[in-house]
C-alpha cells in the first residue's frame, strides 16, 4: 500500500518490457487514431470542411469497396456451415473442394485446432501451388508452415534469428522505405535495424553497392545476419527484375546472410516490361553453388494480392536448406500458439488449389480475378498520372503492390513549425490534410526516407471515381499549404 492508502501499480512505463516502448507502427499510428475521431464527429453531426473521411492509410481491398471473390467465399461458407452442401445453389466443384478440407479437419470441422505447422492437405496444395508458379522446381510440404497471415510467420523467423549482445546482437538488413512490421518486430526484439535505402532516382531500384555499404558499417557494430527484401515493394511499388534478384542471392551467399524474401505482393504486378520472379525460382535456376547453400524463407498471404481477404488472417512460409535442429525449434516455436486460424488455412487452400478449365466455376473465377487486376493496373496508373501534374509532387510509377509513395515539398516555413511542434514534417503536412479534406495518408517519416525527403504512402485501393477525387483533392491541398507556408 503507498501513504495515501491506494495500491501502487505492478505494471507501469516505468516497469513494463523497454522494447516495447520503442515499437512504432505507422500505418495504425496517430494519424490513424485521429481519423477515427474525426468519423465520429461526423456522425455526431459536427460540421467539417468534408462529409467523409477516405482512409487511405492501408492496405484493406474489402474495406476500401472491393467485393469478394465468389468461389473463394463460397467454399469458406460451407466449410462454415456444411450445411450448405445440400443447396442447389453452389456449384459441385465448390462443394468437393468444401468437402476434401473439411474431410483433413479434426471431426470434420474448421472449428477444430489443427497441426500447429498447418493442416498437412492444404500445406500439400501450397507446395504444388509452389511448383507450378515456379516452372516444377520441387517444393516440400514438410517445408511449409501455415501462419496469420505473413506478419506472424515474419516475426516468428525473426524470433529465431536474433541473439547476442552488445557487438554481437543480430543485425537485420530491411529497405528504406520498409514496411513498418519489420522496425516494430525489430524494436521488440531488441535487435538492430541496418537500414539500406533504394534508389528513389531510379525508381526505388534496390542497389548491391548500398547494400555493400550498408553492410560494412553495420559490421562496426553489431553483428549481421539477415537481409530482408520485399518485393513487389511496399510502401514504395517497384517490381524487382530478375538480374536483381541474382545479384541479392550472390550478395547474400558471398556474405553468409540469411535471406528474408517478402512476397505476398506477387499477384500485383501492372507495369509493362515487369514480371514477378520468386526468390526461390531464381535461386535454384542458378545451380547448387546457391541453391544447397543459401538459407530462405518467403512468405505469401491471402490478405493481398486479387483476393484481398485480410479478415481471414491466411498465408505461408516457405523455409529452404534449414538446418534440421534449427526446424525442430521452428516447429516447437509454432506449437505455443497451437495453430494457425483454420478458416484462414482453408481460405489459403481455395487460393493455392482455385478452380481448373472445364470445372463449373472456372469462367467467373477468371472473370473476376482478372476484373481486380486490370482495374488495379488502371488505378496505379491514374495514381501517377495525377500527382506528377502537381509541381511540388513527384510519384514513381507503381509498378506493382498497391500503394505509392510520392515525394513532396514542404516549404522552409512549415518544416520549422512542425520542428517546434515535435513533429517530423510530412507528419505535419498529412496532419494537416486530414483535418481539412478528410483524407488519411500515412507520412513517409513511418516508413523510412532520407534525410531531407518528404513522403506519404498511400493505398490505389479506392474505387476509381474516388481514387480520381482523393487525388485531385490531395493535389489541390498540396497547392494551397505550399502557398500559404511559402
Amino acid at each position: 500500500m503507498s501513504e495515501n492508502g491506494t495500491c501502487s501499480r505492478i505494471l507501469t512505463l516505468d516497469s513494463m518490457n523497454p522494447c516495447i516502448q520503442k515499437v512504432e507502427y505507422a500505418v495504425r499510428g496517430p494519424i490513424v487514431i485521429r481519423a477515427v475521431e474525426l468519423e465520429k464527429e461526423l456522425q455526431q453531426g459536427v460540421k467539417k470542411p468534408f462529409t467523409e473521411v477516405i482512409k487511405a492509410n492501408i492496405g484493406d481491398a474489402h474495406a476500401m469497396g472491393q467485393k469478394p471473390i465468389t468461389f473463394l467465399r463460397q467454399v469458406s461458407a460451407i466449410c462454415l456451415y456444411p450445411e450448405l452442401m445440400n443447396d442447389n445453389k453452389f456449384p459441385e466443384d465448390v462443394k468437393q473442394k468444401a468437402a476434401r478440407i473439411l474431410q483433413a479437419c479434426g471431426g470434420h470441422s474448421i472449428g477444430a485446432y489443427s497441426a500447429s505447422q498447418g493442416i498437412e492437405v492444404i500445406r500439400q496444395d501450397v507446395a504444388k501451388y509452389i511448383e507450378r508458379r515456379d516452372g516444377g522446381i520441387l517444393s516440400d510440404p514438410n517445408n511449409i508452415y501455415l501462419s496469420t497471415g505473413a506478419s506472424d510467420s515474419i516475426v516468428t523467423m525473426l524470433k529465431l534469428l536474433v541473439s547476442g549482445q552488445g557487438k554481437s546482437r543480430t543485425g537485420v538488413m530491411i529497405p528504406i522505405p520498409q514496411y513498418p512490421l519489420y522496425s516494430a518486430a525489430l524494436a521488440e526484439l531488441d535487435a538492430v535495424q541496418v537500414n539500406y535505402y533504394l534508389d528513389e532516382e531510379n525508381c526505388w531500384a534496390l542497389d548491391i553497392d548500398e547494400l555493400r555499404r550498408s553492410l560494412m558499417e553495420a559490421r562496426k557494430h553489431c553483428d549481421p545476419k539477415v537481409l530482408c527484401i520485399i518485393n513487389p515493394g511496399n510502401p514504395t511499388g517497384q517490381v524487382q527484375s530478375r538480374k536483381c534478384i541474382e545479384d541479392v542471392i550472390r550478395f547474400a551467399a558471398e556474405e553468409n546472410l540469411f535471406l528474408m524474401a517478402d512476397e505476398v505482393y506477387q499477384d500485383n504486378v501492372y507495369a509493362k516490361g515487369c514480371a514477378f520472379h520468386s526468390f526461390k525460382k531464381v535461386l535454384f535456376e542458378m545451380g547448387p553453388k546457391y541453391s544447397e547453400k543459401l538459407e530462405l524463407a518467403s512468405f505469401h498471404s491471402t490478405s493481398k494480392g486479387y483476393m484481398g481477404e485480410c479478415g481471414f488472417r491466411g498465408g505461408y512460409m516457405e523455409v529452404i536448406n534449414m538446418d534440421p535442429a534449427v526446424k525442430q525449434q521452428l516447429t516447437k516455436l509454432v506449437s505455443v500458439r497451437l495453430c494457425p486460424p483454420v478458416p484462414g488455412q482453408a481460405l489459403l487452400d481455395v487460393i493455392v488449389n482455385p478452380p481448373k478449365p472445364g470445372e463449373p466455376s472456372y469462367k467467373q473465377f477468371i472473370s473476376e480475378k482478372q476484373a481486380v487486376l486490370s482495374n488495379l493496373a488502371e488505378k496505379a496508373r491514374l495514381t501517377e498520372e495525377i500527382l506528377n501534374q502537381s509541381p511540388g509532387i513527384r510519384c514513381n510509377p507503381v509498378q506493382g503492390a498497391m500503394y505509392s509513395f510520392p515525394r513532396i515539398h514542404i516549404p522552409e516555413k512549415a518544416v520549422k513549425l512542425a520542428q517546434a511542434e515535435g513533429q517530423a514534417p510530412d507528419m505535419y503536412f498529412c496532419m494537416k490534410l486530414l483535418e481539412e479534406t478528410g483524407i488519411c495518408v500515412v507520412p513517409g517519416s513511418g516508413f523510412g526516407q532520407r534525410e531531407g525527403t518528404h513522403h506519404f504512402r498511400m493505398t490505389i485501393l479506392p474505387p476509381t471515381d474516388k481514387l480520381k477525387s482523393l487525388l485531385e483533392r490531395l493535389k489541390d491541398f498540396h497547392q494551397k499549404f505550399t502557398e500559404e507556408y511559402s
